[in-house]
């Protein structure tokens, strides 16, 4: 009986893991369906669950309409912004981490960080808007990196905070009566043993940056700027909806940041392990 029980329960598992599979991946397997079909099928009040005439015009409209530019676009904001990000986090929860401050200086100064990253981004983005006008940033991928800050720098810092914290103190005063300055203790020891806590920053980070949509729309009004999110509004327009077009460019639109993901991890990981040892 007990047998019986318990090939119950493992047919009863694997049901429930096909239905949440199936629940997970059926929206991607229509979005690349929808992707294939021609714009009559799409607009059809009975749906299709697979395209009846299969065609890559939609992919080839999405790329006439130039779709690498703004993909080119969005690479350049992104990294930048995660780049910045990663940079001034990683320096600021160390110092925050490592150093005593005067009258909890420290915890005000996270508590503050985190306000700013509660608070709406509109509440933000008349002042910003002013003071980006004043220093002709506006309609500029210089502005929308900076900008983007707002987004990614409180994010990071306070996950660097969490990860550096967690690394012995001890390691360091090892390295220091070894010889090592302040800068080889930060980039040979600190920097590899927090290289997890930096690969998973990166990837929220960029993340948020790619889909960031409401400053990208405030601050840039040159066509040839556009960011993916963008120009996937674009296809939404008063009188249709372009769904063959806006599938794909979707579809397209997500798979730098998968790519990215897989690579950095496993990449970075391995090189930051390898140079600790």
């Amino acid at each position: 009986m007990a047998k019986i029980a318990m090939e119950r329960k493992s047919i009863i598992f694997w049901i429930l893991l096909f239905i949440v599979l199936l629940l997970v991946l059926f929206p991607i397997y229509w979005i690349v369906i929808t992707s294939l079909k021609i714009p009559l099928e799409n607009i059809s009040p009975i749906p299709t669950f697979f395209p009846k005439k299969p065609t890559l015009g939609n992919y080839m409209n999405v790329f006439e309409g130039g779709f690498f530019r703004y993909l080119s676009n969005s690479l350049i904001v992104a990294s930048s912004s995660t780049l910045i990000s990663l940079t001034l986090s990683f320096l600021a929860s160390y110092a925050l981490v490592r150093h005593r401050f005067p009258l909890k200086l420290n915890y005000i100064f996270l508590i503050w960080i985190l306000i700013v990253k509660i608070l709406p981004p509109i509440v933000l983005a008349i002042p910003l808007y002013t003071l980006f006008t004043s220093a002709r940033l506006i309609n500029r991928l210089l502005g929308l990196i900076i900008v983007y800050q707002v987004y990614t720098l409180p994010y990071c810092l306070w996950m660097q905070y969490g990860f550096i914290r967690t690394i012995p103190i001890e390691y360091e005063q090892a390295a220091e009566i070894d010889g090592a300055s302040k800068t080889q203790v930060l980039t040979r020891i600190v920097l590899p043993l927090s290289a997890s806590g930096l690969v998973a920053t990166a990837i929220f980070s960029i993340i948020v940056a790619w889909d960031e949509f409401l400053f990208a729309l405030l601050f840039i009004r040159d066509p040839s700027l556009l960011t993916l999110p963008l120009r996937i509004v674009n296809f939404i327009t008063e009188h249709e909806t372009l769904w063959g077009e806006l599938m794909g460019i979707g579809l397209l639109a997500t798979l730098p940041v998968l790519l990215f993901s897989g690579y950095v991890y496993k990449r970075l990981t391995l090189s930051f392990s390898m140079g600790l040892k």
